[in-house]
């Protein structure tokens, strides 16, 4: 008998969606091997929390005791605050992205962090985490990077988290509900069964990532997600609830540009074809009225890694 589309989604959210207390740090541990893990945090302008995320990771994830963690590396992306200085002085390797690959001149945005972070990183398995992230817990980093270790048919798995908005719970993620999962649902319905599609903590083998294009800006977690459906299917992603995030929200202006992003990602994604108009107008009230604002929309996506020189040279070194 056919398994439906519902079907399909209900059987992965059994089978690969799981709580943080399912893999026990010991088990994550005796299942490490060789296996060498890096967590790379993109940051900008982050010196409230960087700190505090790379002491916790260094404290728990980082010890002879608790050697899970090979690499912690923080990519700053222009901060003009105390972001680099505060991330080195918690013990992390700070590299500026404009270091790296300066043969290709770098753009604003998370997913150019992203892509150039695979350049200066080693590890086999690589762990994002936001640097903005407020109570911080290893249980982020131990929750996604568990599955990776422990089953060798995972290849990309996202964390699942309460995103409270103040004080009221579960309101957080409002592009999310009002953008992506409308266009994943619609569009890859596959995918329906994210609890947090474009949530910044995730973990993936490197030989996935590297093949995939990185979109610059926002639409990065929403373009490797579907892309690595197409790549490696259903079944090798898996999600991992990890408890709560509480983070720095944006103002409703930034989060239309970060929906305009997402969409203009989705439909390079269906058609790539004609695009429609890579910009977005805004209204602020001033002296005068409601005022017009444009902003460009990110247009840009780089290439999968393994097709750049510099990678595959120190690949080969």
């Amino acid at each position: 008998m056919e398994i439906t589309l519902l079907e399909e989604v209900e059987r992965w959210l059994s089978r690969r969606s799981w709580s943080v207390s399912d893999r026990p740090l010991e088990r994550v541990l005796a299942a490490k091997r060789g296996t060498t893990v890096s967590v790379v945090l993109p940051a900008l302008n982050e010196e409230a929390t960087v700190g505090d995320i790379v002491r916790a990771i260094r404290r728990e994830l980082m010890t002879e005791e608790v050697p899970l963690v090979d690499e912690l590396v923080v990519i700053d992306s222009g901060s003009t605050d105390r972001t680099a200085e505060v991330a080195a002085a918690a013990g992390a390797r700070v590299v500026s992205r404009d270091g790296i690959l300066p043969r290709i001149p770098a753009v604003p945005g998370k997913g150019e962090v992203l892509w150039r972070s695979l350049m200066v990183t080693s590890g086999d398995v690589v762990c994002f985490v936001d640097a903005d992230l407020r109570d911080f817990s290893a249980d982020f980093v131990t929750g996604i990077v568990g599955p990776l270790l422990t089953d060798p048919d995972v290849e990309f798995v996202k964390a699942m988290y309460d995103r409270p908005f103040g004080d009221t719970p579960g309101q957080g993620g409002r592009v999310t509900e009002l953008v992506a999962r409308p266009l994943l649902n619609l569009h890859w319905p596959r995918l329906a069964g994210f609890v947090q599609p474009l949530g910044g903590e995730y973990a993936a083998r490197r030989s996935l990532l590297e093949r995939l294009p990185f979109p610059v800006g926002y639409g990065v977690e929403l373009g490797l997600l579907v892309d690595a459906l197409h790549t490696v299917g259903l079944d090798a992603l898996a999600q991992v609830d990890v408890g709560v995030r509480k983070h720095r929200h944006q103002d409703g202006q930034a989060l239309g540009r970060m929906a305009a992003a997402i969409y203009r990602t989705a439909q390079l994604r269906l058609s790539r074809g004609h695009l429609v108009r890579p910009r977005l107008t805004q209204f602020e009230r001033g002296e005068a009225g409601f005022e017009p604002r444009t902003y460009a929309v990110d247009t840009e996506e780089r290439p999968p890694m393994a097709e750049i020189t510099e990678y595959a040279h120190r690949r080969v070194a």
